[in-house]
Order: C-alpha cells, then sequence, then structure tokens
C-alpha cells in the first residue's frame, strides 16, 4: 500500500487536513470544503444492480473495479462507499471491502472496527436512549405518552431476539416498563443523519430534530428537548469525518458511514461525496442493494438534498442473479435459457432508471464459472435495448479488468444532460401517495395495502407537519415485491405496508413493507463460524 499521505497528494488534499489513523487509514478534516479546489465538479458516477442472489453480484467490487480502470485510462478517479456493518460481516455476506484485486485495503480494519465511527453513532444513539427512559423514570416532566415512545435502541450486529422486548421490569428502581427493542446500528436514524449532515452546524440541527415520540396531547417530542444535542455531537465529533483510505491498486477511496440499503437509504455520506466533487473528474459511488432500493432512495431522497445528480448510472448484472430470476420448476437453473428467462429482472431495472432521466451503463460482472453462451444472452439484450455495456472482471484483473467499463462510462457522461434526471414524486405529494408511487412504479405493484397501525402513525406524521418528506422504503433486498421469494420481475401483486416511522432528523419517513425487520438476524450457519486469527495474528476466513 502506498501511505495516506501519498494517496491524499493525488486528490490535491494538503497534509494539513489529514487526521492519521497509522500510515494507510486518515481522516480528512472538514475545514477541506472551504478550500478552493482546482477545475469543474467531477462527475458523479453511481453503481446500483439488479435484485441480488443472497451473496451479492459484486457491486463493491465493480465500483472499485471501475475507479481503478478510470485511472488505468489516465483519469483522476474516487471511489466513495459506506463502511461495513459487523451484522454481515459475521452473518451472510462477510466482508464488504470488495474483493479479489478490486479491494479497499486496509480490508481487515475496514471490515471490523475500522476508526471506530460505527462504536460512536451506537453510543450516541444509546444515550439518547438512555436519557429519554431516565427523564421518564424522574418524572416525565416532558408528558411523555410511554405508548407512542419510538426511539429504540440500537447495536451493530444481527441479535432477532432484541426485536421486540420489555425493559425496565424489576421494581421501580430500574424504570418504567414498557416496550420497546433494538435496530441494527446501519439503521439507527443517527447513522442516516450522520451521512445526510453537511456541515457540524448542520448536524447539530439534524440531531435536534429526532422525534423521540408523542407526549400525550399527542404532539411530536424532539431530541433537543432532552438537553442533550451538545453531548451527541461530542461523541460524534470524529464520527463525521469522511475516511480516507485506497484500493488495491492506490486509487484514492472514501469510506464513511453505513446505512443499509434496505432498511435505510443505502449510500456513504455527504461530505465525502463533496470532498470527493471537488478533488477527482470522476466520483464512483454505491447506492445499496439493487436499483429498487440504493439507487431509488438516492434519487428521491438524498439527491433532492445534496443536489448531486448522477451523470451515469451503472447497473451491475451477473449471469448467476439473472439465472436465479429464471428459474422455473422442472427446469435446467442454470444455463442461458435460465438467464434468459430472467432478463425480465434487468429489463425492469433499467426501465426504472430511464423514469429519473439518467445515462445508463449495464456492468456484466464476470464469473468464472460464466460461459460465452450465457454472457452472450445478456450482452445481446443490450445490443437490442441499445444501453452501452462491458464485461468487468475487476476481481480478477483489477482495474485492467475494468478498462473497457471505464471507457463507456466515460463515453456516456460527456453525453450526458443532467438537467434531465429528476426524483420520482413531488414533495406536494401525500405520504400515501408516495408509497404508492414508488410501489407502482418501481416496484410493479397492482396497489397498496396500508395497514390500520401504519395509517395511524402516518397520518400523525403529516397532522405534525412532516407530510412533505419523502418516503424511506424499507423492504427486501431478494424481490421487487415484498416478498423475497417472488423472483423475476412480478405483477399484479399487492405491497402491504406493515408500519411507519418518522426519521425527522434524517428527513425522511421510513415505511416497512411486509416482514422487513430493521434488526437482522443471524443464519443457521453464520460467517462468524468461519472467522478466526492465525498464531501470526492474521485475520482468516474472511470473505474478500
Amino acid at each position: 500500500m502506498l501511505t495516506i499521505a501519498a494517496i491524499a497528494e493525488k486528490l490535491g488534499i494538503p497534509a494539513k487536513y489529514l487526521v492519521p489513523y497509522g500510515e494507510s487509514i486518515a481522516k480528512v478534516k472538514l475545514d477541506l470544503l472551504d478550500e478552493p479546489s482546482s477545475g469543474e465538479p467531477g462527475k458523479f458516477i453511481m453503481v446500483t444492480a439488479i435484485t441480488p442472489t443472497a451473496f451479492g453480484e459484486g457491486k463493491t467490487v465493480t465500483s472499485i473495479g471501475l475507479a481503478q480502470g478510470l485511472e488505468r485510462i489516465g483519469k483522476r478517479a474516487v471511489v466513495t462507499s459506506r463502511e461495513p456493518s459487523l451484522g454481515p460481516v459475521f452473518g451472510i455476506k462477510g466482508g464488504a471491502t470488495g474483493g479479489g484485486r478490486s479491494q479497499v485495503l486496509p480490508a481487515e480494519k475496514i471490515n471490523l472496527h475500522f476508526t471506530g465511527d460505527f462504536h460512536a453513532i451506537t453510543s450516541a444513539h444509546n444515550l439518547l436512549a438512555a436519557t429519554l427512559d431516565s427523564h421518564l423514570h424522574f418524572g416525565n416532566a416532558l408528558n411523555l405518552d410511554i405508548n407512542e415512545i419510538s426511539w429504540p435502541r440500537t447495536m451493530d450486529m444481527n441479535d432477532r431476539a432484541l426485536r421486540h422486548l420489555v425493559i425496565g421490569l424489576g421494581g421501580r428502581t430500574n424504570g418504567i416498563p414498557r416496550e420497546s427493542g433494538f435496530v441494527i446500528t446501519a439503521a439507527s436514524e443517527i447513522m442516516a443523519i450522520l451521512g445526510m449532515a453537511t456541515s457540524r452546524d448542520d448536524l447539530r440541527r439534524r440531531l435536534g430534530d429526532i422525534v423521540i415520540g408523542l407526549n400525550r396531547d399527542g404532539r411530536p417530542v424532539q431530541a433537543r428537548e432532552l438537553g442533550i444535542t451538545g453531548a451527541l455531537m461530542l461523541l460524534l465529533q470524529d464520527a463525521i469525518l469522511p475516511n480516507l483510505v485506497q484500493t488495491t491498486e492506490g486509487t484514492p477511496s472514501f469510506v464513511h458511514t453505513g446505512p443499509f440499503g434496505n432498511i435505510a437509504h443505502g449510500t456513504s455520506s455527504l461530505i465525502s461525496h463533496r470532498m470527493a466533487l471537488g478533488r477527482a473528474e470522476y466520483i464512483v459511488n454505491e447506492s445499496g442493494f439493487g436499483a429498487d432500493l440504493g439507487a431509488e432512495k438516492y434519487f428521491n431522497i438524498v439527491m433532492p438534498q445534496s443536489g448531486i445528480k448522477p451523470s451515469v448510472a451503472v447497473v451491475v448484472a451477473t449471469v448467476r442473479a439473472l439465472a436465479a430470476h429464471g428459474v422455473l420448476v422442472g427446469a435446467e437453473p442454470s444455463g442461458p435459457a435460465a438467464v434468459e428467462r430472467g432478463i425480465v429482472n434487468l429489463d425492469r431495472h433499467l426501465r426504472n432508471l430511464r423514469q429519473f432521466g439518467v445515462s445508463l451503463v449495464v456492468a456484466v460482472n464476470r464469473f468464472p464459472s460464466d460461459t460465452e453462451e450465457e454472457l452472450d444472452v445478456i450482452r445481446d439484450y443490450c445490443r437490442r435495448q441499445g444501453v452501452p455495456f462491458a464485461d468487468c472482471e475487476g476481481y480478477a484483473r483489477g482495474g485492467e479488468g475494468a478498462v473497457a467499463l471505464a471507457e463507456q462510462v466515460v463515453a456516456a457522461a460527456a453525453q450526458s444532460e443532467t438537467s434531465r434526471v429528476a426524483p420520482l414524486y413531488d414533495e406536494s405529494l401525500t405520504l400515501e401517495e408516495k408509497i404508492t408511487r414508488v410501489a407502482t412504479r418501481i416496484y410493479g405493484a397492482a396497489g397498496v395495502t396500508i395497514e390500520a397501525n401504519a395509517q395511524r402513525k402516518l397520518k400523525i406524521f403529516a397532522d405534525a407537519g412532516y407530510g412533505r418528506l419523502p418516503i424511506c422504503m424499507a423492504k427486501t433486498q431478494y424481490s421487487f415485491s415484498d416478498n423475497p421469494k417472488l423472483i423475476g420481475a412480478p405483477e399484479g401483486w399487492t405491497l402491504t405496508i406493515s408500519d411507519a416511522r418518522l426519521s425527522a432528523g434524517a428527513g425522511f419517513v421510513v415505511a416497512v413493507a411486509g416482514s422487513m425487520m430493521l434488526m437482522p438476524g443471524l443464519p443457521l450457519v453464520p460467517q462468524a463460524t468461519k472467522l478466526d486469527l492465525d498464531a501470526d495474528g492474521n485475520v482468516v476466513g474472511m470473505n474478500y
């Protein structure tokens, strides 16, 4: 690896703005945002994907490989991505820093404790929860209705047993008994707030805007009324600073904040985006899961707040996933015919993205097991649709394997008209109308059923003045629908909204679809059973 000073020099970041964490990691001071940058702002490239399998389709690998490929053809590039959560690291997916010759380094540190950002967010979230319950214990001066408290606790681990519980048991000295629960740190509103904040002042305002529940008169009670906004800022003073690292080929990378794409807004921090835009020609940014999730949320939630419009959306497709979407009972689960049947999934994602007015490129992420006949199904489809495409072999060949993709992206970005890029809906629509717009126009649903409890909450939010906020759908990543087993591009089904949550500080309303949980659980055989240290202290068993 290069020294972090050398990586910063590639982006024209003076050493005075770096806070080193050893030789290969640094945080970057916010003062850099006030430093004039040379040249025009870079082009923002969104990397998204088709509906993935349980093991992902190499979106992170493709993002990193693309940034490396752009450097190989003489462009100043940087990749912006999210910090991994310990939940998936020890759950199903394992590491989330790319793989093979397209990784962000040092991978072990980034996948585990990194610079402590997740711990800071977890601590801030739980300080607010603890202060809230202490307030109830000492008389409840804010007159909070304990049945309408909406602020949970959080931890960065998959633990289904903590989803719904009763706290405060054991007598008067242990607090007020009430129902509560945990969400994973990636679903914490403070994670979303840190990702959406544009400055320390903006962070302070957003933290104060958090709605912790309703009082007995039905009025929203905000976090600032507990008087600990300053303490939350103290815990987050370092976490707000973006983390600068590098790829396996020394391409600069900002890795900062980690909201999931299926239960949160699914992109790295706006501060890291702004820093990157002023320092590189091309900013490659990964959005979470398929384009029905991370990309939709970027266009409808993040973009209106940041003003940063993508020049190109790169859609990652794999033979493996398309074949999985083309499975029929009694038919071969792989091969050209299965890929041909599953191409409907890619087709819907492309049609959806065209609604936002963004230019498109398809990245065919090649696996060693793919046959030319299977790959030709995807290539021929792209030719018929007039969509630029390129094979990508970032895992096996690094930047060299992504040069063709980089050239397609540069060509598409040169012809892109970002003035045409726009959200799917206007803020003036009701919350229910926004949910219906996403369900019918993006997911392919015939309609929406909003259960009584969710309807009640949406009305409370709207009556309290939050009706103009965008919707953040919490939905399974494995299907366009709210049923993870409904593959392909299903139509004629009904989306069920089972719950709603207000994230006033982050600036959106979460609509929970179906049985989606904000606290995942571990699988029967988690990745944790495969992870270890060898005799020399090296990590073994991590997925790269």
